[in-house]
């Protein structure tokens, strides 16, 4: 285990761009259950996982109706939303990812999750791909919200549910529902990330839902050389470094059976990217 925790360490410190993509096994080291674990919300409630699949199609035929279930106290959507991140703070792990931001090393973070722990924890630059628990959106034009700034329980007392966009369109939780899209600026932004790193960690993903799970293999596909042209007869080849692709996981995943990832360290990301971090620090020459 440690020489390979080395080699992280070293592939880190070599690398000019490095990226982060995580998973919901941060969270769940968070005391944040998952759906589809044997303590997850849909395996022990499985009408809910049904629920869940209909709502944005719900949410496109009667905003309204949405939103009043989104505040009833007793419902599903509002457990799920008001109650996700309560008493939960980020995990060693988090705070790992964050301090390799603050070395220069780590880039930026893509994270399926929607708890926003890596902001907490102090990253700076975080993709939400699934969307944020603290911002609404537009679901005509993209715009976001903070949500302070939409007072929900007025317009429900005044009847005025849903809350519209001032471009018209009706607003909604910015977590991104089954059967909706993933918004363009996320989508071409984690694209583009993928594409111009030269190293990925993948940390406490399943790599099974897309198209998040496609950013990998997009990274895989980085050229190795390309063409630039040096006057009107001659052109050099400068040649860029194939991805160094990490997963930390604690079982491999189809990036690991079909070959997208270089190696695997099996575990929790909360203990093994601390090792990673401190195996950094030791190579510097820092306590």
């Amino acid at each position: 285990m440690e020489d390979i925790v080395e080699r992280a360490a070293r592939d880190l410190m070599n690398s000019k761009y490095a990226i982060a993509l995580t998973g919901a096994g941060m969270s769940t080291e968070s005391g944040i259950p998952d759906f589809r674990g044997p303590d997850g919300l849909w395996t022990k409630h499985p009408e809910l996982e049904f629920q869940a699949y209909r709502m944005y199609d719900e949410f496109k035929v009667n905003p309204k109706a949405y939103w009043e279930e989104r505040l009833n106290p007793e419902g599903w959507i509002w457990s799920f939303f008001e109650g996700l991140k309560k008493g939960v703070k980020p995990n060693p792990g988090h705070y790992a990812l964050a301090e390799l931001e603050q070395m220069g090393i780590l880039k930026c973070v893509i994270t399926q999750n929607v708890d926003e722990l890596h902001q907490e924890a102090g990253n700076r630059n975080v993709i939400e791909y699934h969307g944020g628990l603290s911002k609404f959106r537009c679901d005509s034009c993209g715009r976001r919200f903070h949500r302070d700034k939409i007072d929900l329980e007025r317009l429900k007392r005044e009847d005025k549910l849903p809350p519209y966009c001032d471009c018209g369109g009706a607003i909604k939780d910015d977590g991104v529902f089954f059967g909706e899209p993933i918004p363009g600026d996320v989508l071409q932004n984690s694209q583009q990330e993928a594409w111009g790193c030269d190293l990925m960690l993948i940390c406490g993903t399943s790599a099974v839902v897309y198209p998040f799970a496609s950013l990998p293999e997009l990274a895989r596909t980085r050229r190795s050389g390309r063409q630039t042209t040096r006057d009107l007869d001659l052109y050099a080849i400068q040649h860029v470094p194939s991805t160094v692709i990490i997963e930390v996981n604690a079982e491999p995943t189809p990036l690991t059976k079909s070959g997208i990832s270089d190696y695997i360290i099996q575990g929790k990301t909360g203990e093994i990217l601390p090792r990673i971090v401190q195996e950094v620090r030791r190579l510097r020459g820092l306590r």
